[in-house]
């Protein structure tokens, strides 16, 4: 199965970082306030960020990576070649 490692701007200017296998649906479930707690006193603004080919274990580890780097790094990125956020 292919997963994927995405990062979200958030309504309170936050990044936040995930890992789904159907990112339209993920991006649903977010706006609707629900999947993920952090969410429910905040929007989704935009999908910065999308990293695909992964399998559950190593998106695991690549969000964990992720979401230890400071939010100057995660910006750095967001605006690598990297990223697939475009593509969708």
């Amino acid at each position: 199965m292919n997963w994927h490692v995405y990062i979200i701007l958030c309504s309170d200017d936050t990044l936040y970082t995930g890992i789904t296998t159907d990112i339209e649906r993920r991006m649903r479930e977010h706006a609707a306030g629900r999947g993920a707690k952090y969410f429910r006193g905040r929007q989704p603004k935009e999908l910065l960020y999308l990293e695909s080919g992964h399998d559950r274990s190593a998106a695991s580890k690549r969000e964990l990576s992720i979401k230890a780097m400071k939010r100057a790094d995660k910006r750095l990125l967001v605006a690598s070649a990297a990223n697939a956020a475009g593509t969708i």
